[in-house]
């Protein structure tokens, strides 16, 4: 399996006991989806390793105790510290139509009110505090920030996002 068609988890952020149990710093917002997985994908190497989860339990909120089979001592525990963590696109929670993840929107044509077509979304830049669309419109990039406020509807059968953006942002980009 690849990275490709698995989404990001979280990261495994430390040890807990003396017998191989530690913790993975939950990449979500409802993180007791996550207490009852017979198994994760680790990243080791560049390779996604699969690991059998014994036990799990949350810790903290957004912290997950687990115990992998085959992780017996604090050493096996230390040296998946750092690691990411990761599951088949197909085990992600099914969301309502107005609602979508990252990776489905990829290759969405936007439609903004008043410019009408202005590209397909290439990616999304989550590493600033506003996520935004990256959007190619010939060759040009537009970015327009992911919030609530803008997105007019999600059309998932037809791939199209309908988006009014401030006056003016668009424009920015394009002259």
């Amino acid at each position: 399996m690849t990275k490709e068609e698995c989404f990001y988890l979280g990261r495994i952020v430390g040890k807990f006991s003396f017998k191989g149990e530690v913790l993975i710093k939950l990449d979500t917002d409802e993180p007791e989806t996550y207490t009852e997985m017979e198994s994760v994908l680790v990243e080791y190497n560049e390779n996604l390793v699969p690991f059998f989860i014994e036990r799990s339990y949350l810790h903290k909120s957004t912290l997950l105790r687990a115990k992998f089979e085959d992780i017996d001592t604090e050493e096996d525990a230390e040296d998946m510290v750092g690691t990411d963590v990761y599951l088949p696109l197909t085990m992600l929670p099914e969301l309502p139509e107005d609602k979508f993840y990252f990776h489905e929107i990829i290759g969405f044509d936007v439609i903004d009110a008043e410019h009408g077509n202005i590209g397909k979304i290439v990616s999304i830049n989550d590493t600033t505090s506003q996520a935004l669309f990256e959007i190619d419109k010939d060759g040009k990039q537009i970015l327009i920030p992911m919030n609530d406020e803008f997105i007019q509807k999600l059309d998932k059968k037809n791939k199209l996002i309908k988006v009014i953006t401030p006056e003016g942002l668009v424009d920015l980009y394009l002259n």
